[in-house]
């Protein structure tokens, strides 16, 4: 008997603690809505690029543009190569570097596609390694290491940039000399495939105009993507240089610059194209990465955010940004102990009722609040597919709490994670 109720208690601690942190994160939300709403009530969405005139070519700065890739399908890397070479920004101002970890006959076709480059007149090199020391981050320092341009923009191989993509950010980086990145607006080709995509898209969405866009504006910390922005080389020389002890190496150098004194910038217009997983399994690789990167990162990074001279609300904005992917193991926790708690007292109902109140309530604001805006302001469609389109949500959170729970825990306590690319279809490229 005495057993039981320790047990009892002890469940109905870690569900109230889990439901607390839950609660937390839902409020650290709807703070970005809110803020949205205030500049939307302002008039200030429509100023929020505050784009700069583009200089003359004769003008413009030397520009690496860098271009990773891993066993990619031929025509995934040729697509890529054909829209690069559509950027209007001056060749003799502009290198060209493919990234090629790969080996054997995609290497091979990748030498292939930059030769054909080479021939147009572009100034393209292809650099190969003989291993994948550092993954993607690995591969990133080792093309810095030739050259000296003072600013690197970088798109991942499903990424196709508009033609004026270069003109609308390196200036408006160029002219703030305290940006270490410019991110731009993301947008997917793919984004009405099937569920998974729109429902992908919409979070998406989300992600860019809610967090990125209102945090941006707002002078808070926000991250670059790792894809589709630019950087200016002393930022990343600042920072440390790009580093692969996290599977989130875009989220860790975006922080040390940060620490460093470099902010970033947002664009919203052009979006850049890109692909989103259509399978399932394809897109729990991906949120797998994700998820024990940003783990990874919290281990690294929460001490020196902690030390550093950063006001206490700059590094509460740091410290939600890189931990609320914890919320998921938490989510699954808090299910964990509800559900002990149900069974160890027979079916009747543990003493959380208003806390759990507060997590059902505040499931539909969240939702609604972080994806509406962006639907409407993106001029997405109509109120049916926007409903289908947010129903899917809370399930896939609730299964993304199940099945990433284990790894964010073992990547916070030290677990080495490999770098599992997220596989793209040369159909879709």
């Amino acid at each position: 008997m005495i057993v039981q109720r320790i047990a009892v208690m002890m469940a109905d601690a870690i569900a109230i603690m889990a439901l607390l942190a839950v609660v937390a994160v839902g409020l650290g939300f709807l703070m970005l809505p809110a803020l949205y709403l205030v500049e939307w009530i302002q008039g200030k969405l429509s100023e929020s690029d505050n784009r700069v005139p583009c200089p003359p070519d004769c003008d413009l700065p030397d520009v690496l543009l860098q271009l990773p890739i891993y066993d990619e399908p031929a025509g995934v890397v040729e697509g890529l190569l054909q829209s690069v070479a559509a950027l209007l920004w001056p060749r003799h101002k502009l290198r060209i570097q493919l990234l090629d970890d790969s080996a054997g006959e995609a290497r091979e076709q990748a030498r292939s596609s930059i030769d054909a480059l080479r021939a147009q007149g572009f100034h393209a090199d292809h650099v190969t390694r003989d291993d994948r020391r550092g993954y993607k981050a690995g591969a990133l320092a080792a093309g810095l290491m030739s050259g000296n341009e003072p600013f690197v923009a970088i798109l991942d191989a499903d990424f196709r940039p508009p033609a004026d993509w270069l003109k609308m950010t390196v200036p408006r980086l160029a002219a703030n000399p305290t940006a270490g990145f410019i991110q731009s607006r993301c947008e997917f080709s793919n984004a009405q495939t099937n569920w998974l995509t729109r429902t992908q898209s919409l979070l998406f969405d989300s992600h860019f105009v809610m967090e990125q866009g209102v945090r941006a504006r707002a002078g808070m910390l926000f991250q670059f993507n790792g894809t589709g922005g630019v950087w200016r080389r002393r930022a990343i020389e600042d920072a440390g240089g790009w580093t692969a002890d996290s599977l989130c190496e875009d989220l860790d150098l975006t922080i040390r610059a940060a620490l460093a004194g470099w902010k970033g910038l947002f664009s919203m217009h052009p979006p850049v194209s890109g692909l989103v997983p259509d399978r399932m399994r394809h897109w729990r690789v991906q949120q797998r990465r994700w998820a024990s990167g940003f783990a990874q990162i919290a281990r690294k990074l929460i001490g020196p955010i902690s030390r550093s001279s950063w006001s206490i609300p700059q590094k509460f904005q740091a410290g939600f940004l890189i931990l609320y992917q914890a919320a998921l193991p938490v989510i699954a926790i808090a299910a964990v102990a509800l559900l002990s708690d149900l069974i160890l007292r027979g079916g009747s109902l543990p003493p959380v009722g208003a806390l759990l109140a507060t997590v059902l309530i505040l499931i539909l604001p969240v939702s609604v609040g972080m994806t509406l805006p962006p639907y409407l302001e993106l001029k997405r469609g109509g109120v049916g597919r926007y409903l289908l389109g947010v129903s899917a949500l809370p399930p896939l959170i609730v299964y993304l709490s199940l099945a990433n729970a284990r790894p964010i825990i073992a990547a916070f306590f030290g677990r080495r994670e490999v770098f599992k690319r997220t596989p793209k279809r040369a159909a879709e490229s």
